[in-house]
């Protein structure tokens, strides 16, 4: 029986920490929602997400050079849409899938501007993956209650108005799609 038991608790003791549910995974000490987390923009300075607070967020990680890199024209029409109405999308380029996003913060900036006349915030390059994953993603991807590695480039978070995680698309989901647009709406409303 003592046997089964220290089994039962080696295997819990695995489980939670696969799983991801400590606080170096789920990102500073006390993090309650996205908006505890500080990021860089595409210039350079630090942000807090805390400065979003009452906005509904979509948070997608991006890259020039993928056959999703079309989604800017829909993410930007979403955010001119709903933004009167305290809806933000929130970029984060990132080179983790095929070197898609080879550029430097400099040139993924032009590049947005220009070709897709992006005017939502877009942030400094990071990681969605592995050892180097920034924090934010750790949470999102462990803590968030929409558990699971970032498939590709434009996965996207919907975050509604407490800074919680109440909805996830993957790479194939047009930011335009109905679904998702039903979803802002839906935080919006809140």
């Amino acid at each position: 029986m003592k046997i089964l038991m220290i089994g039962l608790l080696v295997l819990c003791l695995f489980l939670f920490v696969r799983r991801g549910w400590t606080k170096e995974v789920a990102g500073p000490s006390g993090v309650g929602s996205v908006y505890d987390f500080k990021v860089k923009t595409i210039e350079g300075s630090e942000k807090s997400l805390g400065d979003y607070k009452g906005k509904v967020l979509l948070i997608v990680n991006t890259a020039s050079r993928c056959g999703f890199t079309p989604q800017y024209t829909g993410l930007e029409k979403l955010y001119e849409r709903y933004k009167d109405r305290g809806f933000i999308v929130l970029a984060f380029p990132a080179n983790d899938f095929m070197g898609q996003e080879p550029g430097d913060n400099g040139a993924i900036k032009q590049f947005c501007e220009l070709t897709y006349r992006t005017s939502f915030p877009l942030f400094s390059k990071i990681s969605v993956r592995g050892a180097q994953m920034a924090p934010l993603y750790q949470y999102l991807t462990t803590a968030s209650g929409f558990q699971g590695n970032i498939s590709w480039n434009f996965n996207k978070f919907l975050i509604n108005r407490k800074g919680q995680v109440i909805a996830r698309f993957g790479s194939k989901t047009d930011p335009m799609d109905p679904a998702l647009e039903e979803d802002v709406l839906k935080a919006l409303a809140e």
